[in-house]
């Protein structure tokens, strides 16, 4: 049922690609809602030729992952919302980073949830396009618009994600969030509960039954036996 309340676009970060653990405290609400979206949808055809034939059969190949692409505003100027500031520069990269900042652990940028309204789609970034709009007398920009292109995660390329992340020959750092345990999490990230020793010691546990939610664990690369 519609509230009557003006809600502003919405994107929210993950740093796992089921979109369950939201990366709290990262979370971007534009200024102004942009006018429109678009979505885009492609199907891809081979026109390789058959031999012996007279031309070419375009063949159905696959439908690429869509992808949703936005304009946002960013204005110093003071006109919106009665701030003026000198640059926008520091707002830029911040949204950038917000984007496209390396998560070493995860081995890549975050995940994100467009939401206006209702979620739109559920991706990651693949495009930041910044057109600056505006400038100081001194040559500073106060007004810009980015063009954000989110492509949509498609449940194969999520599964994929999720083994090389969990590859044992890589360094990992996870927090302990409620109901976890340390073979548990060693299953998660090994394929084995076993190794929960082997992490205790890495991490100078005493009792691997002691962790606390909100404790960092390292959990070091291991060669399977």
């Amino acid at each position: 049922m519609a509230t009557g309340e003006f809600e502003k676009l919405r994107i929210i970060s993950y740093t796992d690609p089921d979109f369950s653990d939201e990366h709290k405290g990262e979370e971007f609400v534009t200024m102004i809602n942009p006018e429109s979206y678009t979505l885009e949808t492609k199907m891809e055809f081979s026109s390789n030729q058959g031999s012996g034939t007279s031309g070419n059969q375009p063949r159905f190949t696959m439908k690429p992952p869509e992808e949703l692409s936005f304009e946002f505003l960013f204005d110093n100027t003071g006109i919106i919302d009665g701030n003026p500031r000198d640059d926008i520069a520091e707002d830029l990269e911040r949204f950038k980073d917000f984007l496209m900042k390396y998560e070493g652990d995860i081995h890549q940028p975050k995940f994100f949830k467009l939401v206006w309204g209702t979620s739109l789609m559920k991706g990651i970034c693949t495009a930041l396009n910044i057109n600056y709009k505006l400038f100081n007398p001194d040559g500073k920009p106060i007004r810009a618009v980015c063009k954000v292109t989110i492509r949509e995660l498609k449940p194969e390329e999520l599964r994929v994600i999720e083994e090389n992340n969990s590859s044992p020959d890589l360094t990992h750092y996870r927090v302990i969030k409620k109901g976890d345990t340390l073979p548990l999490m060693c299953y998660r990230i090994y394929g084995d509960s076993k190794y929960y020793i082997q992490v205790a010691k890495a991490n100078k546990l005493s009792n691997f039954r002691s962790i606390q939610p909100g404790q960092e664990i390292f959990f070091p690369p291991i060669a399977k036996t």
